[in-house]
């Protein structure tokens, strides 16, 4: 589409003009940036918290129960470990179901009282909960089958009770009960303590639960579906299976993270939505400026373009020579944009942790440019055509 002639006119006209030039394209180079720092912040933003919950179990349904029609509960409401197996038999989607019971113990150092929140678990906690063992082991079939006094703790916990010392093997006295510890565990993804995990958990194998509770019932349970897309019928059939298994009274709640996941990913579309629609408006008003400067430059140049067309230049020639210099100006200034947007995502990584990762997508710096080209050649076109439509007679005589 233009030549090389074109090319190095175009080129000498805003070298000689280089402030303006500058000037004229900052506008592109603000917008241009904007648009890579936006999607990159949302992306990034978005697929971190996404990926947090899906560190939680993308494929994790939960539920408790939660109480009944009637004014009193019946022992019979109970989530039982017979229900757990009977929904790990009635729903084939479910791949491990786990079910927890939470006891208030509290832990005696140096005089002063800390509570501890001691939690009963079945032995597929670990898998379903999504759960890391730093240091010792998990519990076993012996633990479970003979109700070992054993217990994983927490890392705070752990320090807590031996701040300089290890205290795999060691005893610790929750309440009037000693336990081993044979174990240090966190979660892969923090919950924040939000759920039954908190800076102070110990868990014990759950068989003794009765034995310091006084009832095996489960208090909240966890199954993990065989895919993602499993989750919606696994937790309808979850919620059924206890239906039939219990009086009409009982209330379960039957939940999963799906609902959370789909308000993120809508949150975070309309966000970058938003976010673009400011940096189109940035662009727009550098297109506009852009579309002035090259009209003051076709009224300026009037002679030199009526010398062009007097020697031979043809109309087409002259409106490439002038969409060419606003693709130059508006091409430049994305590039100036991108390289400023990406510093800026290289910047922020050190003052990050070192598990977060601040990729800038490449759709965002394509989209960058051809947007910024773009508004160069619309906005372009009119001072463009203005002088391509120029006389050869009246541009000679212009003063």
């Amino acid at each position: 589409m233009f030549e090389l002639e074109t090319w190095r006119v175009a080129f000498d006209a805003l070298r000689a003009n280089k402030l303006r030039a500058f000037l004229t394209m900052l506008g592109v180079v603000i917008g241009s940036a904007c648009i890579v720092l936006v999607i990159t912040v949302s992306l990034t933003s978005s697929h971190y918290i996404i990926g947090q919950i899906e560190g939680v179990g993308a494929n994790l349904v939960y539920g408790n129960l939660v109480g009944n029609v009637e004014t009193t509960q019946a022992l019979s409401d109970q989530i039982s470990l017979a229900d757990l197996s009977a929904i790990q038999q009635q729903v084939p989607q479910v791949v491990a179901i786990t079910g927890e019971h939470q006891i208030s113990l509290t832990l005696n150092l140096q005089g002063v009282s800390r509570a501890v929140n001691v939690v009963g678990v079945t032995q597929s906690y670990l898998q379903v909960r999504n759960l890391v063992i730093l240091k010792g082991r998990w519990f076993d079939d012996y633990d479970m089958q003979m109700r070992s006094k054993v217990c994983e703790v927490t890392e705070h916990l752990a320090g807590l009770a031996y701040p300089d010392q290890d205290p795999i093997g060691r005893s610790l006295r929750l309440g009037d009960l000693k336990f081993t510890i044979v174990g240090i565990f966190r979660e892969r993804v923090s919950t924040f303590g939000q759920s039954e995990i908190t800076r102070d958990t110990a868990l014990i194998p759950f068989t003794l639960v009765e034995t310091y509770a006084g009832n095996e019932s489960v208090q909240t349970f966890y199954a993990t579906s065989d895919r993602p897309q499993d989750v919606p019928v696994v937790t309808r059939e979850i919620t059924e299976v206890l239906k039939s298994r219990h009086r009409s009274g009982a209330d379960y709640q039957v939940q999963n993270l799906g609902a959370i996941l789909a308000a993120v990913k809508n949150i975070a579309g309309a966000l970058t939505i938003v976010l673009l629609v400011i940096a189109g408006i940035a662009l727009l008003i550098s297109g506009i400026g852009i579309m002035n400067i090259m009209l003051v430059t076709v009224t300026e140049r009037t002679r030199e373009i009526g010398i062009r067309k007097a020697v031979g230049a043809r109309r087409g020639e002259i409106l490439d020579q002038f969409l060419l210099e606003a693709l130059m100006i508006s091409g430049t200034g994305a590039t100036i944009g991108v390289l400023i947007a990406a510093f800026l995502a290289a910047l922020t990584r050190s003052f990050l942790p070192s598990n977060f990762s601040v990729p800038v997508p490449w759709i965002s710096i394509v989209l960058a440019i051809g947007v910024s080209c773009l508004t160069g050649l619309v906005f372009g076109f009119l001072p463009a055509n203005r002088a391509a439509k120029l006389q050869p007679r009246e541009s000679l005589h212009y003063e």
